[in-house]
């Protein structure tokens, strides 16, 4: 029996394979079919190459003397074929096995990493990988809700931001040892006889074996379960596909929940995003940490994220998703004490509170907006939806950080600036939330989701 056998059906038997159980603290336990764990891998291995290949792309511009506001437009580039190719991916994504697309991105991501390495500037190649991750990204998302049961959505995004988070933080220590002086020059002594590799540098060296766990991840992409979904075939007319994208994109801003949570984890991103690079910022001139160094704080940070996800994704149901909204608010309040913080250990355990917050409030809301977007336009769609409002808002986010770093703005101006615009911003959600309460009754949510 092979693999892929192994990956049937959520409501068919797992061929005598014992799912991991995970045990909510209300409801019944959950179990989750063995492909969903194909799937989580599948997504970690290439979550965790995307995390390395950043540092390493940072590492690559200091080696080329590039000024400081170049370094956050590498996640510019990254993220701006998620805008622009928006309402193509979605279609993309809905036309073929999701395991099928996460390949064929993979592919993408991989040749990225080949053109760094053969010496195209890193903004261009990394905005390469980006366009195999805005592919990639309706189908890793857009499979949980073909495959799952949708009692079953808190759990899975509690799973999936969970070990995306892993990702990130093995991820960024991953790039940041591998670009270390230490490991680097230790690195650089193997050689292959008769073959002439070009690879002189940490930075070459960390790409080289960054391509190795994309390698990884497509493995598991083959294996990826078939969900048994009706797939359309991608409509050839580009004005067709940009309007059906426009229509889904009003329908999900005028849903009552729908706009709620898509702003909520609008913001989350672009803030996230930003906050990643103000972390590596501030680190080397509060703390007098080393590229490497601060890579390490970056991932403390996630590992709040992780467990904030994990106890949202355990306490949290599903019709109970806006009631997290008042964390988000928090969350930008706890970003400002960065500016009184000198000592490592209160750094380290600052950024964890950060984190976790941030992980508790966006698994409940990212799980209500895959609900309500799948019921209004399918997964693909409004997972391509989705992605083009977060990286709007980290377009937007970054190119204000790379303006401010540009000016000359101090760190700790740009953290108290970061900090009042996202406890600001969230509670105008949460205002907008109370309005569409007052004006008649939300969308209902079907009692089976509340089990």
């Amino acid at each position: 029996m092979n693999l892929a056998h192994l990956c049937g059906a959520p409501h068919k038997s797992n061929y005598g394979i014992k799912t991991h159980l995970i045990t909510p603290r209300r409801g019944p336990a959950v179990f989750m079919p063995f492909g969903f764990y194909i799937i989580m891998a599948a997504q970690f291995f290439s979550s965790l190459a995307d995390n390395a290949l950043l540092v390493a792309a940072i590492a690559t511009l200091a080696m080329l003397d590039s000024p400081a506001w170049l370094t956050p437009m590498l996640k510019l580039f990254f993220t701006i074929s998620y805008v622009l190719l928006a309402p193509f991916v979605g279609a993309f994504a809905d036309s073929m096995p999701k395991g099928k697309v996460m390949l064929i991105s993979n592919g993408i991501k991989v040749a990225g990493c080949l053109l760094m390495l053969f010496g195209l500037h890193p903004l261009l190649a990394y905005g390469v990988v980006g366009l195999g991750a805005a592919a990639y990204s309706p189908a890793k998302y857009g499979i949980l809700t073909e495959y799952l049961p949708h009692p079953k959505l808190v759990v899975a995004n509690g799973w999936i931001e969970g070990l995306t988070v892993c990702s990130i933080i093995l991820g960024t220590v991953l790039g940041g040892a591998l670009v270390s002086e230490t490991l680097s020059s230790r690195l650089l002594v193997f050689d292959f006889p008769l073959i002439d590799t070009g690879i002189d540098n940490a930075a070459e060296v960390a790409i080289s074996l960054i391509i190795i766990f994309y390698a990884i991840a497509a493995i598991f992409n083959v294996y990826v379960p078939l969900t048994g979904f009706v797939h359309r075939p991608v409509e050839r007319n580009p004005v067709f596909l940009v309007r059906d994208f426009a229509r889904g994109l009003r329908l999900l801003w005028q849903d009552k929940l729908g706009q709620i949570s898509l702003a909520t984890t609008t913001l989350f991103w672009g803030a996230g995003a930003t906050l990643q690079f103000i972390v590596l910022k501030w680190a080397q001139v509060a703390l007098g940490y080393t590229l490497a160094q601060a890579t390490i704080l970056q991932g403390i940070t996630a590992v709040g994220i992780a467990a904030g996800a994990i106890l949202a994704a355990r306490i949290v149901p599903l019709h109970r998703a806006v009631s997290v909204l008042p964390v988000g608010i928090t969350m930008g309040i706890i970003v400002i004490f960065m500016l009184f913080v000198k000592d490592v250990y209160l750094a380290m355990l600052l950024m964890t509170v950060v984190g976790g917050l941030a992980g508790f409030f966006v698994v409940p809301m990212n799980a209500l907006l895959q609900h309500r977007g799948h019921l209004l336009m399918g997964a693909g769609h409004s997972i391509a939806v989705q992605n083009f409002n977060e990286n709007l808002s980290i377009l937007v986010m970054l190119g204000v950080y790379a303006l401010l770093i540009k000016m000359e703005f101090s760190i700790y101006t740009v953290i108290a600036l970061f900090g009042l615009f996202l406890s600001s911003a969230m509670t105008l959600v949460r205002e907008q939330h109370y309005m569409n309460l007052r004006e008649g009754p939300l969308p209902q949510i079907p009692t089976e989701l509340k089990k």
